[in-house]
């Protein structure tokens, strides 16, 4: 016999990168601060689903209409009572959804929390139902973007860049610490144009020195910093306090000054490589994770040979690539017709992770013998799963500790290095 949905449950489910995940537990708070039983991307019966979609690139697009349309079906068969949509397909595509898709109860844009929750409370500012593992959350330092990126939907998508108060921050990381978490991972849309609307100036740098004297955070790690006018006096800080990883997520996109023009990046090849060699001379072991993108208009093989020959020389410790997809109402839509092929973006793709795979084998082998500090992620079999400093959760590297002895998630240890592979290492107490 079938069970009844229980109508007092209510699923988010979440889509999309790790600013959802922030603006779902937020929503998660609300809710239950209302007095409403929630789960996160549960199988269990739920009388009503919150989608939290993402629309930023056209995989990301289908992911969430088909999750809509899933969630549809279930509605149909009685599954479920109630279905809502919010986040950034729901911003973008707003009228197109509610015409193609009427079945959906209500439909929210990125900045309507508000409105999904009769009685928000706005004394809960800051805090959040964490969906991570207990001991690392994500720090939404700021939401929007200024930058006119050619390729970019997100200003059409998240609105103009507007800062927390630090203030609000230093609250939240002292809330999310005396939760028991030991990691904090900060985002934004560009984390380096940081207090510019507050202060006028960049602040990045202030904010982390207060980040870092707050008691039971061992690590903060930055994720999507911009290359164009970084604020160097981060690299001090990043420098002077031990508990700020040595590992800087900045993507650089492509190397040639063309392709970079055309993608309105604001820097070129001379200062993307003055930049990685200022880089590097402070900071000898940071770890660079960096995403680019191949088959923008405007790149021929000229252009993507320089692009080879940029990951051959700076051997990142960790890279992404995307192929370049043309979205409507972006500057690359309206000026630039996309007329490189998708098995020839398939294949610059394929060729650039090929140089990766080895550069990641090479790099990893180095680290053969080392003692390394590890956090603990999971267990899994006869391994427990850590990482190191110079690995973000769910995107980079993970180590698999052998031990007889019982190790506590999200603890740190000492683990020396027995063996290596291009994306996992190996090793013993």
């Amino acid at each position: 016999m079938k069970t009844k949905p229980d109508k007092h449950l209510i699923n988010v489910v979440t889509l999309g990168c790790s600013k959802n995940v922030v603006d779902s537990e937020v929503l998660l708070r609300q809710l239950d601060a209302n007095g409403l039983k929630v789960v996160h991307n549960s199988e269990a019966g739920s009388d009503t689903v919150i989608i939290n979609t993402c629309g930023f690139i056209h995989d990301a697009r289908e992911e969430s209409i088909d999750t809509i349309l899933q969630y549809v079906q279930a509605k149909e068969r009685g599954d479920i009572r109630n279905l809502y949509v919010m986040g950034c397909l729901s911003e973008r595509y707003k009228a197109d959804l509610e015409k193609e898709i009427p079945d959906v109860d209500k439909y929210f844009g990125t900045n309507d929390l508000k409105s999904i929750i009769n009685n928000y409370k706005e004394n809960l500012t800051g805090e959040r139902l964490l969906t991570t593992p207990s001991h690392y959350a994500y720090l939404k330092i700021s939401e929007g973007c200024d930058r006119q990126c050619s390729f970019c939907a997100i200003p059409l998508m998240r609105g103009k860049h507007r800062s927390k108060l630090p203030e609000q921050l230093i609250r939240e990381a002292e809330s999310l610490a005396a939760k028991g978490v030991r990691e904090l991972i900060l985002i934004a849309q560009d984390l380096t144009y940081y207090g510019i609307d507050l202060y006028r100036k960049q602040a990045l740098a202030d904010l982390l020195i207060q980040l870092a004297t707050l008691r039971g955070i061992e690590w903060i790690r930055l994720h999507y910093a911009y290359p164009a006018g970084f604020p160097e006096d981060v690299l001090k800080v990043i420098r002077e306090y031990p508990v700020i990883c040595k590992y800087l997520d900045i993507p650089f996109q492509h190397i040639s000054d063309p392709v970079l023009k055309k993608m309105r990046r604001g820097v070129t090849r001379r200062q993307t490589y003055d930049l990685i060699d200022k880089f590097r001379r402070e900071i000898p072991d940071l770890t660079l994770r960096t995403t680019l993108m191949v088959g923008h208009p405007g790149e021929g093989e000229k252009e993507f040979d320089e692009l080879i020959e940029f990951v051959r020389q700076v051997r990142f410790d960790r890279l992404g690539v995307f192929m370049y997809s043309e979205e409507e109402d972006t500057f690359g839509a309206r000026n630039f017709t996309d007329i490189i092929p998708g098995e020839v973006k398939q294949d610059r793709l394929n060729r650039i992770m090929e140089m990766q795979q080895s550069i990641s084998l090479e790099l990893n082998q180095n680290k053969i013998g080392k003692e390394l500090k590890v956090i603990i992620d999971s267990r899994e079999g006869d391994y427990y799963v850590g990482r190191t400093e110079a690995d973000s959760p769910e995107v980079d590297n993970e180590v698999l500790v052998r031990t007889g002895q019982e190790l506590q998630t999200g603890d740190l240890y000492g683990v020396r290095i027995t063996d290596a592979n291009e994306y996992d290492l190996t090793g013993v107490l």
